[in-house]
């Protein structure tokens, strides 16, 4: 017997723990799930409040466009997270009333045996009583067994007891938590039928500037080429500055033939190279606070997604009299000054290549040096859109790097 209850127990340890297992990874999915949904939801706040809170100042279509589709791209990101979180709800919902049913009938059963064990319990009382149970032993060995199991019977029913009365806390626990459940579930739902309608709004939108658009087409495209342009124009000019701080420090360091699309590097930009690119991933963003308007590599047109467009750095909109700041400590080795367009400030972090360009007032020179966070200068303000918006770049030597991989959760 001693054996049976002992595998039996063993067994009973292992399902235990192949439960709390399983808890554990849907708690941890769970709060993944919710944390994912909060950034989301603040995005889509910071959207609003940063693309579209000035309707009088509505810029040119393009740009209104390409905020509208970024906007619905990110609703349609919530609406799957928030899908994926009332799943793993429903899924919890339907794993606590599998286990309030278990546990029912394993409490029926225990409520039943120990009834069973009170009743035996008084009906030897009546025949004879505990004392005279003792008295009668043949012998001290034999008196000495019935006293314990006696006291094993005693604490037996002790235990039959305690087991009733956990059972049923656990029973009301799970039947608390399966109400919070639900309560968490209908809310979610309704959450996502919120998001949901306000998309439907949103592509109504979309579909009204569309026509807009194609009603003067010519204007449009004049728009699209006008920002291509401007892009190309500062695309050029950061790699050709680029290029010369390589030419210079090379020359500067006795190299002045050979490969030049990379940095000779002294032990000092060594080690301020090694520790920028032990932080990818972590770098700060390179404004206090602000969204993600437009990522980097190639992107479908707004108008034509069959026309591919490149873009070499991020965009982030923020707001009206926000400073860039230095995403790591280095030196200032180039002012920008784009023809037409607006300023912008390069520092060298050992042979990685900050930029920071749409700057209407600049806080730093050629030569500084500069620390993480600290500010280069003042992000220009569109007065017709009412955007404020820093063009972000970042190189390592002559080679362009996504920042969204390097920046903290970009």
């Amino acid at each position: 017997m001693k054996i049976k209850v002992s595998y039996i127990f063993k067994i009973l340890i292992v399902i235990f723990s192949l439960i709390s297992l399983n808890t554990y990874a849907q708690s941890s999915e769970q709060k993944a799930l919710e944390a994912r949904r909060e950034r989301l939801q603040k995005e889509i706040a910071e959207m609003n409040r940063l693309l579209f809170a000035q309707k009088k100042k509505k810029g040119n279509i393009v740009d209104q466009l390409e905020s509208l589709d970024r906007k619905i791209m990110v609703s349609q990101q919530l609406i799957r997270v928030t899908n994926q979180e009332s799943n793993l709800l429903s899924r919890q919902v339907n794993a606590n009333i599998r286990k309030i049913s278990a546990l029912r009938e394993d409490l029926e059963i225990l409520k039943k045996d120990y009834a069973q064990m009170i009743r035996r319990s008084y009906q030897s009382r009546a025949k004879q009583n505990r004392l005279m149970f003792l008295l009668s032993a043949e012998s001290f060995f034999q008196a000495f067994k019935r006293l314990q199991y006696m006291k094993q019977y005693t604490q037996f029913r002790k235990e039959q007891g305690e087991a009733i009365v956990a059972k049923t806390e656990e029973l009301a626990q799970l039947n608390k938590s399966l109400a919070e459940q639900r309560k968490a579930k209908d809310a979610l739902v309704a959450e996502n039928q919120k998001v949901k309608n306000q998309l439907m709004k949103e592509i109504g939108d979309q579909k009204a500037l569309l026509q807009t658009i194609r009603q003067n087409e010519s204007k449009y495209a004049s728009a699209i080429d006008a920002k291509q342009k401007e892009a190309r124009k500062i695309d050029q000019q950061i790699e050709r500055l680029i290029r010369s701080a390589i030419v210079a420090a090379n020359k500067e360091a006795g190299k002045s033939s050979g490969d030049n699309s990379k940095f000779v590097l002294t032990p000092e930009a060594e080690l301020v190279a090694n520790n920028f690119s032990a932080n990818k991933g972590r770098l700060i963003w390179p404004v206090e606070k602000g969204i993600k308007r437009q990522g980097f590599g190639i992107y479908k047109d707004a108008v034509y997604p069959g026309i591919k467009h490149q873009s070499n750095g991020v965009i982030i909109a923020t707001d009206e009299g926000a400073k860039a700041r230095a995403v790591f400590e280095g030196e200032v080795i180039a002012i920008l000054a784009v023809p037409g367009g607006n300023k912008g400030v390069q520092i060298k972090h050992g042979n990685y290549i900050s930029t920071y360009y749409n700057l209407s007032n600049l806080y730093v020179k050629k030569g500084d040096k500069v620390a993480a966070k600290e500010e280069l200068g003042e992000i220009y303000t569109n007065r017709a859109s009412g955007l404020t918006q820093l063009k972000f770049y970042l190189y390592r030597d002559a080679t362009r790097l996504n920042p969204e991989e390097w920046i903290y959760r970009l």
